[in-house]
C-alpha cells in the first residue's frame, strides 16, 4: 500500500507539471493575431497571394527562381491554392516590400515548418520567437537527411573543399577555401551563397594542397550571423557552415 501511495502522489506531481507546461504554451502563444485568408496564388516557396494581400513566410528562404528547388517548393505551395488558410502575426506586421509577415496554418499544421522538413527551405530570420526552436529542428532533420536543398554532391572534390576562413568584416570582407587533397579540383561554375540572395559564381581551381582567397566588394556577410553555402555545378551541397 505504501508503495501505491507513492505512485499515486508521483502521479498526480506529474499531472501538474504538464498542465502547467501547457498552460505557459498556450499564454505565449495569446498575444498572437491570427487572421483567416484565402490563398490564391503562389508566388514563389515563400510568398504567397491571399485575399488579406501578399504573404512572406517567416522563419524560412527557398531558392529564388533558376536554382535547384524554386520549382519544387513553389509546387508544394499550389496544393494549397484555393483553400482557407491561417495567418499568425509576429510582432512585425510587414516588410519593406508590404507583404505581411505571417506564420501561415493549414489544418493545424504550420506550412513554414513542414517546408524546412521536406528539405525545400533552409531556416531564415534575423529574431528568435515562439516558433524559432521548431524551425531549427525541422531544419535540422531535412539537413541530416540530406533530403531537398540538402542532398550532398557527388564531385569527387566534395570532400575536398574546405572554409578555413571567412572575415565577415565590411570593409575587406574576403573568405578562404582550401583544397586539403592531393589532386587539383575545378571550381568552375559552383556557387557560394549567403543566407540572403546573394550568389557568387567561382570560375577558378584550386591545386592541390592550396588555398583560394575570395574577396568581396560592399556588405554581403552580416556581422552577427549568417549561412555559407558552397554548392558544385549541379547545384548540391558541398559545404554549409553557420556563425
Amino acid at each position: 500500500m505504501k508503495i501505491l501511495r507513492i505512485l499515486i502522489y508521483l502521479l498526480v506531481i506529474v499531472n501538474f507539471i504538464l498542465i502547467g507546461f501547457l498552460i505557459s504554451e498556450y499564454k505565449s502563444f495569446e498575444s498572437y493575431s491570427i487572421e483567416k485568408a484565402n490563398l490564391s496564388r503562389v508566388i514563389d516557396g515563400d510568398t504567397i497571394e491571399t485575399d488579406l494581400g501578399k504573404v512572406r513566410f517567416l522563419g524560412i528562404n527557398t531558392p529564388e527562381k533558376n536554382m535547384g528547388g524554386f520549382e519544387e517548393a513553389k509546387n508544394y505551395l499550389e496544393q494549397f491554392i484555393g483553400k482557407k488558410v491561417e495567418l499568425l502575426r509576429e510582432t512585425e506586421d510587414k516588410d519593406i516590400y508590404g507583404r505581411l509577415l505571417r506564420y501561415v496554418f493549414y489544418n493545424d499544421k504550420l506550412i513554414n515548418e513542414d517546408i524546412l522538413k521536406r528539405g525545400l527551405a533552409h531556416y531564415y530570420s534575423y529574431s528568435e520567437d515562439d516558433f524559432t526552436n521548431r524551425l531549427k529542428k525541422a531544419e535540422e532533420t531535412a539537413r541530416k537527411n540530406q533530403i531537398g536543398i540538402w542532398e550532398k554532391s557527388k564531385d569527387k572534390c566534395s570532400e575536398c573543399i574546405v572554409l578555413k576562413e571567412l572575415n565577415e568584416i565590411d570593409p575587406g570582407e574576403y573568405l578562404i577555401l582550401e583544397n586539403i587533397c592531393g589532386f587539383n579540383c575545378d571550381l568552375n561554375l559552383w556557387t557560394i551563397k549567403d543566407d540572403a540572395t546573394h550568389t557568387k559564381k567561382l570560375d577558378f581551381e584550386i591545386n592541390a594542397k592550396q588555398e583560394k582567397k575570395i574577396d568581396y566588394e560592399g556588405r554581403i556577410w552580416n556581422d552577427d550571423g549568417d549561412s555559407l553555402y558552397l554548392r558544385d555545378e549541379n547545384g548540391l551541397l558541398v559545404l554549409f557552415w553557420r556563425y
